[in-house]
């Protein structure tokens, strides 16, 4: 996708604006965990954020409304709740620092990779699959993680889910950033917009 190509469309839609009330929903999120710890609160948010992800493909392609600025925004916001919930669990102790770095440190190694991408004429990688079921696998581990530490009779039950959740999270987030590294290995110049 070029800049051109995003210049060029409409922007004000439903799928993007459900992206948008997404991505307001981060610091809210974020707050709620850190300040009051208010983690029931906190699962309610990122539950409405899944459920608002997930509508937002739907009523994309039912209205046919699909559009280059939703598929920025939707994993921007993905990637803005997996910081700030790692973030947070790093800091209330619910995950170990080594969990934070291999997901944010391949979010920095594609991240350092965009300018490259950019010079080759695109503006983003294209989204895979293996990469929607890393963050799909992450997005479900987060609320998990949450319910494990809780205190509630279900709190082991939710546990082991919970860690594999993460573990299969983590290994489909270092493997879709390694295809993304070939996708720009292996990607042509773009032809210049006419």
């Amino acid at each position: 996708m070029t800049l051109r190509e995003l210049a060029g469309e409409r922007w004000l839609t439903v799928p993007n604006a459900l992206s948008l009330v997404r991505l307001a929903g981060v610091p809210l999120f974020l707050w709620l965990l850190l300040g009051p710890r208010a983690d029931g609160w906190a699962l309610i948010v990122l539950v409405a954020s899944g459920v608002t992800d997930w509508l937002d493909g739907r009523i994309a392609r039912a209205l046919d409304q699909y559009s280059r600025l939703g598929e920025l925004l939707d994993p921007l916001a993905d990637r803005l709740y997996t910081v700030a919930a790692l973030a947070a669990f790093l800091v209330r102790g619910i995950v170990p620092w080594w969990v934070v770095v291999l997901i944010i440190g391949r979010d920095v190694v594609v991240s350092a990779a965009l300018p490259l991408l950019r010079r080759k004429g695109y503006l983003a990688f294209p989204v895979l699959y293996i990469g929607k079921a890393a963050t799909l696998n992450l997005l479900y581990a987060f609320p998990l993680l949450l319910l494990a530490q809780m205190d509630w009779a279900g709190a082991d039950l939710a546990r082991p889910f919970a860690y594999a959740f993460t573990a299969w999270g983590i290994a489909l987030h270092l493997w879709s950033g390694t295809l993304y590294l070939i996708q720009l290995v292996r990607s042509p110049v773009a032809a210049p917009a006419r």
